[in-house]
Protein backbone atom coordinates (compact mmCIF):
# COMPACT_ATOMS: atom_id res chain seq x y z
CA UNK A 1 0.00 0.00 0.00
CA UNK A 2 2.72 3.04 1.14
CA UNK A 3 4.64 1.78 -2.81
CA UNK A 4 1.01 2.91 -4.21
CA UNK A 5 0.75 5.96 -2.16
CA UNK A 6 4.30 7.18 -2.99
CA UNK A 7 3.45 6.63 -6.76
CA UNK A 8 0.29 8.24 -6.73
CA UNK A 9 2.40 11.32 -5.03
CA UNK A 10 5.00 11.17 -7.42
CA UNK A 11 2.52 10.91 -10.40
CA UNK A 12 0.68 14.30 -8.94
CA UNK A 13 3.86 16.19 -8.41
CA UNK A 14 5.04 14.81 -12.07
CA UNK A 15 1.32 16.58 -13.00
CA UNK A 16 2.35 19.78 -11.36
CA UNK A 17 5.63 20.28 -12.57
CA UNK A 18 4.13 19.59 -16.53
CA UNK A 19 0.88 22.25 -15.66
CA UNK A 20 4.32 24.36 -14.77
CA UNK A 21 5.80 23.65 -18.23
CA UNK A 22 2.99 24.63 -20.25
CA UNK A 23 2.65 27.78 -18.58
CA UNK A 24 0.37 27.95 -15.32
CA UNK A 25 2.43 28.94 -12.44
CA UNK A 26 0.19 29.84 -9.96
CA UNK A 27 -1.57 26.68 -8.45
CA UNK A 28 1.31 24.45 -9.27
CA UNK A 29 4.17 26.28 -8.20
CA UNK A 30 2.32 27.16 -4.73
CA UNK A 31 1.96 23.50 -4.13
CA UNK A 32 5.10 22.74 -4.89
CA UNK A 33 6.61 25.25 -2.52
CA UNK A 34 4.39 24.01 -0.18
CA UNK A 35 5.60 20.60 0.21
CA UNK A 36 9.28 21.45 -0.61
CA UNK A 37 9.68 25.26 1.07
CA UNK A 38 10.07 24.12 4.38
CA UNK A 39 12.50 21.36 3.96
CA UNK A 40 14.64 23.43 1.10
CA UNK A 41 15.07 25.86 3.72
CA UNK A 42 16.10 23.68 6.79
CA UNK A 43 18.62 22.01 3.99
CA UNK A 44 19.66 25.47 3.58
CA UNK A 45 20.16 26.55 6.90
CA UNK A 46 22.51 23.04 7.47
CA UNK A 47 24.35 23.62 3.85
CA UNK A 48 25.22 27.33 4.20
CA UNK A 49 25.07 27.81 8.07
CA UNK A 50 22.89 31.19 7.48
CA UNK A 51 19.24 31.49 7.15
CA UNK A 52 19.18 34.35 4.84
CA UNK A 53 21.15 32.74 2.55
CA UNK A 54 18.98 29.31 2.96
CA UNK A 55 15.90 31.38 1.93
CA UNK A 56 17.92 33.15 -1.40
CA UNK A 57 18.81 29.23 -1.84
CA UNK A 58 15.22 28.15 -1.82
CA UNK A 59 14.12 31.29 -3.65
CA UNK A 60 16.44 30.42 -6.52
CA UNK A 61 15.80 26.75 -6.35
CA UNK A 62 12.37 27.16 -7.25
CA UNK A 63 13.18 29.82 -9.85
CA UNK A 64 15.25 27.34 -11.73
CA UNK A 65 12.26 25.31 -11.22
CA UNK A 66 9.85 26.95 -12.64
CA UNK A 67 12.14 28.28 -15.49
CA UNK A 68 13.68 24.14 -15.79
CA UNK A 69 10.14 22.41 -15.71
CA UNK A 70 9.76 21.40 -19.72
CA UNK A 71 12.92 19.73 -18.61
CA UNK A 72 11.35 17.97 -16.41
CA UNK A 73 11.64 14.02 -17.25
CA UNK A 74 9.48 11.81 -15.02
CA UNK A 75 11.00 8.45 -16.31
CA UNK A 76 14.58 9.80 -15.16
CA UNK A 77 13.33 10.72 -12.06
CA UNK A 78 11.23 11.92 -9.71
CA UNK A 79 10.07 15.72 -8.70
CA UNK A 80 11.74 15.33 -5.54
CA UNK A 81 14.96 13.75 -6.78
CA UNK A 82 14.51 16.62 -9.31
CA UNK A 83 14.34 19.57 -6.94
CA UNK A 84 16.50 18.56 -4.33
CA UNK A 85 19.33 18.31 -7.46
CA UNK A 86 18.60 21.98 -8.04
CA UNK A 87 18.54 22.97 -4.48
CA UNK A 88 22.06 20.92 -4.71
CA UNK A 89 23.36 23.14 -7.27
CA UNK A 90 21.95 26.49 -5.80
CA UNK A 91 23.93 25.57 -2.82
CA UNK A 92 27.20 25.60 -4.21
CA UNK A 93 26.51 28.13 -6.31
CA UNK A 94 25.77 30.46 -3.09
CA UNK A 95 28.80 28.66 -1.32
CA UNK A 96 31.29 29.31 -4.13
CA UNK A 97 30.06 33.12 -4.63
CA UNK A 98 32.60 35.25 -3.12
CA UNK A 99 30.46 38.10 -2.73
CA UNK A 100 28.43 35.77 -0.47
CA UNK A 101 31.06 35.06 1.89
CA UNK A 102 32.09 37.42 4.75
CA UNK A 103 35.42 39.56 4.00
CA UNK A 104 37.94 38.82 6.16
CA UNK A 105 38.59 41.44 8.88
CA UNK A 106 42.35 41.95 10.30
CA UNK A 107 41.83 40.14 13.18
CA UNK A 108 41.61 37.05 10.97
CA UNK A 109 43.45 36.38 7.93
CA UNK A 110 42.98 33.45 8.11
CA UNK A 111 40.65 32.13 4.63
CA UNK A 112 38.57 28.90 6.15
CA UNK A 113 38.22 30.13 10.06
CA UNK A 114 34.67 30.25 11.23
CA UNK A 115 33.51 29.00 8.06
CA UNK A 116 33.85 26.09 6.24
CA UNK A 117 36.16 25.33 3.08
CA UNK A 118 35.23 23.93 -0.53
CA UNK A 119 36.36 20.32 0.21
CA UNK A 120 34.30 20.38 3.34
CA UNK A 121 31.27 21.41 1.95
CA UNK A 122 30.98 19.26 -1.10
CA UNK A 123 31.82 16.46 1.58
CA UNK A 124 29.23 17.58 3.26
CA UNK A 125 26.68 17.90 0.40
CA UNK A 126 27.66 14.61 -0.54
CA UNK A 127 26.83 13.38 2.73
CA UNK A 128 23.37 14.63 3.00
CA UNK A 129 22.78 13.02 -0.59
CA UNK A 130 23.65 9.73 0.82
CA UNK A 131 21.90 10.07 3.92
CA UNK A 132 19.11 11.12 1.44
CA UNK A 133 19.48 8.25 -0.62
CA UNK A 134 19.35 5.80 2.49
CA UNK A 135 16.40 6.84 3.66
CA UNK A 136 14.49 6.48 0.74
CA UNK A 137 14.71 2.82 1.15
CA UNK A 138 12.29 0.59 2.23
CA UNK A 139 12.91 0.00 6.30
CA UNK A 140 14.21 -3.31 5.91
CA UNK A 141 16.86 -2.57 3.48
CA UNK A 142 17.64 0.73 5.53
CA UNK A 143 18.43 -0.64 8.85
CA UNK A 144 20.55 -3.28 7.61
CA UNK A 145 22.60 -1.10 5.72
CA UNK A 146 22.25 1.38 8.77
CA UNK A 147 23.80 -1.62 11.01
CA UNK A 148 26.16 -2.20 8.50
CA UNK A 149 27.84 1.24 7.65
CA UNK A 150 27.08 3.07 10.65
CA UNK A 151 27.66 0.50 13.41
CA UNK A 152 30.08 -1.73 10.89
CA UNK A 153 28.42 -5.04 12.13
CA UNK A 154 28.87 -8.20 10.23
CA UNK A 155 26.32 -9.72 8.53
CA UNK A 156 25.84 -12.22 11.76
CA UNK A 157 26.27 -9.88 14.16
CA UNK A 158 23.20 -8.27 12.57
CA UNK A 159 21.63 -11.27 11.86
CA UNK A 160 21.81 -11.93 15.79
CA UNK A 161 21.13 -8.31 16.51
CA UNK A 162 17.68 -8.72 14.60
CA UNK A 163 17.03 -12.32 15.40
CA UNK A 164 16.45 -13.20 12.20
CA UNK A 165 18.15 -15.56 9.82
CA UNK A 166 21.46 -15.06 8.07
CA UNK A 167 20.32 -15.64 4.59
CA UNK A 168 17.09 -12.98 5.22
CA UNK A 169 19.99 -10.41 6.24
CA UNK A 170 22.19 -11.32 3.23
CA UNK A 171 19.35 -11.14 1.05
CA UNK A 172 18.59 -7.58 2.33
CA UNK A 173 21.58 -6.77 1.98
CA UNK A 174 22.12 -7.42 -1.65
CA UNK A 175 18.54 -5.68 -2.51
CA UNK A 176 19.18 -3.11 0.04
CA UNK A 177 22.70 -1.77 -1.84
CA UNK A 178 21.02 -2.32 -5.39
CA UNK A 179 18.19 -0.08 -4.59
CA UNK A 180 20.72 2.25 -3.10
CA UNK A 181 22.54 2.42 -6.50
CA UNK A 182 20.05 3.07 -8.08
CA UNK A 183 18.75 5.85 -5.97
CA UNK A 184 22.46 7.43 -6.35
CA UNK A 185 22.49 6.97 -10.05
CA UNK A 186 19.01 8.86 -10.36
CA UNK A 187 19.90 11.64 -8.21
CA UNK A 188 23.18 12.04 -10.42
CA UNK A 189 26.13 10.71 -7.71
CA UNK A 190 27.14 8.14 -9.65
CA UNK A 191 27.05 6.89 -13.47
Amino acid sequence: MAAVAIDAAAAEEAALVARVAAGDDGDPMVALYERYGARLYGLGVRLLGDPGMAEEMVQETFVRLWRGAGRFDPDKGSVRTYTYMIARRVAVDLHRRAASRPLPTTESVEPDEGGIGDSEFEELILGLDLRDALRSLSIKHREILELYLDEDLSQPRIAERLGIPLGTVKTRTYYGLRAMKLELEERGLIA
